[in-house]
């Protein structure tokens, strides 16, 4: 038992320092609220009774004047404060919601890739974000209870501190049958009974209700992601065509309204929680109606006059409040705790993979290096996370810095995941990579990853101004960029912009941005891959999409501007990669050829040459 509280209350401490480490401002600004809305009502409550307990006793008027200023003073105060400071809770309010997508994006760019390209990750964070925007649950939930728990702390200290003679003061005189028994330690241990019986059904009620409504949020994940899907699609300008040229509507629509939020989730919510709060309303009707009977006959027998009968009236009920409180609130954070561990299993994939530690050296001709580098694959096998066969096997090959590297094969014979293997997207499931004679492991990641210049077959442009595109940075240097989109090809259509390197692609953001076509941004992503200026830089099927005779032209016009750098070129066409010093031949995850052209094409029995004469029938008249 104590172990399973320790649990629980280790995740609630972990949620707030996670909290914290988002948002240090909302926290304080809270706390404070909570402590300025405890001090007014129960300083009202104080003065209010030493007030009528004056009149009762005819104090003097001066006496009483003073108590009712008091009161006023005070509340005029404690209201000034509480707007000034609910003002920046209102704005730190809106903000925390913005901080946590902040938040979550963050961990995204960093979590290892294998993670991303799981479906059930990103399963994982829509049911994190359903459970966030339907009640709150996570890290916002953390927020709401921080005013809440320090109010109901403060009010317990102050209404034991105003109380606690209710329960020490006799009645003067003997007194027998049910007085006597108001009179006797008996009642208040009974009044504390029930004050633990009403604390212990508000506990568990909470608990069963939030127990339903977590399986109802996890029964809607999986759908309200589709419906969400759905939603962005039709928004989406860069589907409108399709959807209008194929007359898609009524696919969408059909699709989309099987996958609307269905609203019967939240009757069952509503249904549990009106039946659990009619118990709990009448187990602390029970209790309140006890206390005042208790307070009321006290005053009868005389124990305390008609002030104090209205101050313990006052404070004990925030008293059993309070208490409730309390106990309701740590019962949320714990049923709140089962979001918070779905969160901590998504924040803690992002650093699962070895980081290294070893700097990479600087060898680069610009910095008066070498150039020198070399990677080896040694015997490496690799297959995907809860993948039964290899995608990758017995792979062993060498290249240094200069080459020019041609990766070929069928679609599905391994070429993209020997890529994602040499730039440590994936580690070997077997064997080793080397760099320079040291596994890549070893290497500080950030620095391993600062060698390669990737353009992917499928590689994103943003809408962000052409020179940040290319250089992936806010600050750029402009004549580089300039100079890297002119030697990728694309000067001319530079000259075209009337702001440059400043024009904004597309127009998701700026009614002026530019729309560029597929060419177009295949050159873009090669200025890219230039600026970076990488000693590594690799073409994964970025004109897969072209005819092979322009992809040859653009893979030998690329080739040239590459200069001393190592190129790989990954593609299933082999007639575009013949210039390549050597050419790597994959099937079925395996290096089945290695040479030049001319060595592998005159090999009838080779895959090279069944796949070269097998494609070259279409290209010939």
């Amino acid at each position: 038992m104590f172990n399973k509280f320790k649990s629980e209350l280790q995740t609630i401490i972990r949620g707030y320092k996670l909290l914290y480490s988002i948002d240090k401002i909302l926290i304080t600004y809270k706390a404070f609220r909570a402590l300025i809305g405890v001090v007014s009502p129960y300083t009202t409550l104080y003065l209010s009774s030493r007030l009528i307990s004056g009149i009762a006793a005819k104090e003097s008027i001066r006496q009483l004047i003073f108590y009712a200023a008091l009161i006023v003073a005070i509340n005029l105060v404690m209201s000034v404060i509480t707007r000034l400071v609910s003002r920046k809770v209102s704005v730190a309010d809106q903000n925390m919601w913005t901080s946590i997508e902040l938040y979550f994006n963050s961990v995204n760019m960093k979590m290892q890739y294998e993670h991303l390209e799981n479906p059930e990750t990103h399963m994982k964070k829509d049911r994190i974000f359903q459970a966030q925007n339907a009640n709150g649950f996570g890290v916002m939930l953390l927020t709401w209870q921080v005013e809440s728990f320090v109010y109901s702390v403060a009010s317990i200290i102050l209404s034991v501190a105003l109380t606690v003679s209710l329960f020490t003061l006799q009645a003067p005189g003997t007194y027998s049958g049910i007085w006597s028994f108001i009179n006797s330690p008996v009642s208040v241990i009974i009044i504390l009974t029930l004050l633990i019986l009403n604390v212990f059904t508000s506990n568990k009620l909470n608990g069963k209700v939030s127990d339903v409504f977590y399986k109802e949020m996890m029964n809607l994940a999986s759908q309200n992601r589709l419906y969400m899907y759905y939603s962005r699609m039709v928004n989406n300008y860069e589907s409108a065509a399709e959807i209008r040229i194929f007359d898609e509507k009524l696919l969408i629509e059909k699709s989309w309204l099987n996958n609307i939020v269905h609203p019967t989730y939240m009757t069952n919510i509503l249904k549990y929680n009106a039946h659990f709060t009619r118990i709990q309303t009448c187990v602390g009707f029970i209790m309140n109606l006890t206390l005042y009977l208790f307070i009321g006959a006290k005053a009868y027998m005389g124990a305390f006059g008609i002030g104090s009968f209205v101050l313990y009236t006052g404070t004990v009920g925030k008293f059993v409040l309070a208490v409730t409180s309390i106990f309701n609130i740590f019962s949320q954070l714990k049923n709140n705790n089962v979001y918070l561990r779905e969160i901590f299993e998504y924040v803690d994939m992002s650093n699962t993979m070895y980081q290294g530690t070893l700097p990479v050296e600087k060898r680069a001709f610009c910095d008066g290096g070498d150039n020198d580098y070399e990677i080896e694959f040694r015997n490496v096998s690799f297959k995907y996370p809860a993948s039964e066969s290899y995608a990758l096997q017995h792979v062993s090959i060498k290249f240094r810095i200069g080459e020019r590297l041609a990766v070929v094969g069928m679609n599905g014979s391994g070429k993209t995941t020997f890529i994602k293997l040499l730039c440590r997207l994936y580690d070997p499931t077997e064997g080793e990579i080397l760099l320079n004679g040291i596994n890549i492991k070893k290497y500080d990641y950030d620095e391993y990853m600062s060698i390669f210049s990737v353009v992917f077959q499928d590689f994103k442009l943003f809408s962000f101004s052409l020179g940040q595109n290319v250089a992936t940075s806010v600050n750029y240097d402009k004549e580089k960029v300039e100079q890297c989109l002119a030697e990728a090809g694309f000067g001319d259509r530079l000259r075209e912009m009337q702001d440059g390197v400043e024009t904004c692609l597309y127009k998701d953001f700026d009614e002026k941005g530019v729309e560029i076509s597929g060419g177009e941004a295949q050159k873009i992503a090669f200025a890219r891959a230039l600026y970076k200026d990488a000693p590594f830089i690799v073409l994964d099927e970025p004109t897969a999409a072209l005819d092979p005779i322009a992809e040859a032209e653009i893979y030998s016009k690329f080739n040239e501007i590459v200069g001393n750098k190592t190129a790989i070129y990954i593609s299933h066409r082999l007639s575009s990669c013949r210039f390549c010093d050597d050419i790597a031949v994959f099937d079925n995850g395996q290096i089945v050829q290695q040479g030049s052209h001319n060595t592998l094409v005159v090999d009838k029995s080779g895959k090279y040459h069944e796949l070269w004469f097998a494609q070259a029938q279409y290209y010939t008249e």
